[in-house]
């Protein structure tokens, strides 16, 4: 159940960012937003991250530590950190992607293209719809944009594109 519940939700999100790059003449990456995670490597991790029935292994017994069959939140949690890694890499649309950490511990941001840019906002909307059902993009910026590592030049581009938005 929880496989489908994910799949709907997968579906649902989809449509609503390529219904948001449509708009933005960026057809391509709408048809072609977050294929991969119809990928086993992310579509596991996250259905059992976001729909999975688990607990912490501190909080089981002896015996369903010896004798579980089902997952652990640890082990979940573990492996939904390294699908969404690997989905942040296959896809340039998330601000993480460029991100550098160097090897002196410097962190770098590197400037995101505007096409993904522009998807990347076609993605927080859509998100805010498949999950809210409703259009929240600036109460969700306003609460995120603290935690947003992108250049000067590219927080004032969402900065602009969310005040359009909303005056529209």
């Amino acid at each position: 159940m929880k496989y489908i519940k994910y799949l709907k939700y997968i579906v649902i999100h989809k449509w609503f960012v390529m219904i948001e790059c449509f708009k933005l003449g960026l057809y391509w990456r709408g048809i072609n937003h977050d294929l991969s995670k119809f990928l086993p490597s992310e579509f596991f991790p996250y259905a059992n991250y976001f729909y999975g029935n688990y607990r912490s292994y501190k909080d089981a017994s002896t015996y369903e530590k010896t004798y579980h069959n089902f997952k652990y939140k640890e082990d979940v949690e573990r492996e939904f950190d390294i699908a969404w890694l690997k989905h942040i890499h296959r896809n340039p649309h998330h601000w993480q992607h460029w991100i550098l950490r160097e090897d002196d511990g410097e962190t770098k941001t590197i400037q995101m293209p505007e096409i993904f840019l522009e998807e990347m906002i076609a993605d927080w909307i859509g998100a805010g719809k498949a999950i809210t059902g409703k259009d929240n993009l600036k109460e969700w910026w306003d609460k995120n944009k603290h935690n947003i590592l992108v250049g000067k030049s590219r927080r004032e581009y969402i900065e602009m594109f969310v005040n359009k938005r909303l005056n529209q």
